[in-house]
């Protein structure tokens, strides 16, 4: 198959750390209150930044015709749009998506859980990823990621 061999798939990597951090707070409550105005407006600015990001991204994979979902075949290195700035920004904007949550719940415990998640994302997903793209790619690849940094 042409797809990368994930260890975990993107989503979960992350939403199970911030699930987990949600379902604690439920259950045990934090020991840190992080409610307020300012975590409010910078959840709200997270989530906005990743409708618009993703969007932005998901565009520019869709009009290049390459594979939205997570495994799926790639059959170009893009370049253009928001790859010029991240490789994975697809990832970049869940990682905001899962800090947006967070604030907006006014979850302590699913704030620090993110860099689980992202721990887990770049062990299970982006690892991969890049090997996969280097094996098919080869220089082309390798050109790229020495341009474009992994996150921002």
């Amino acid at each position: 198959m042409d797809a990368p061999a994930f260890r975990i798939w993107p989503p979960l990597a992350l939403g199970v750390p911030l699930a987990a951090g949600l379902l604690l707070t439920a259950a045990v409550g934090d020991p840190l209150s992080i409610a307020g105005v300012a975590t409010r407006w910078i959840g709200g600015a997270l989530a906005g930044a990743f409708v618009l990001w993703n969007g932005w991204t998901l565009s520019v994979m869709a009009a290049n015709r390459t594979a939205i979902l997570p495994g799926g075949a790639t059959v170009l290195i893009l370049q253009s749009g928001p790859f010029r700035l991240s490789r994975n920004p697809l990832y970049v904007g869940l990682v905001a998506l899962d800090l947006a949550v967070a604030l907006l719940a006014a979850s302590f415990w699913a704030l620090v859980f993110v860099p689980i998640g992202v721990a887990a994302l770049s062990w299970g997903a982006i690892r991969p990823e890049e090997r996969y793209l280097s094996a098919k790619f080869g220089p082309e690849y390798e050109s790229y990621r020495a341009r474009v940094r992994r996150w921002l």
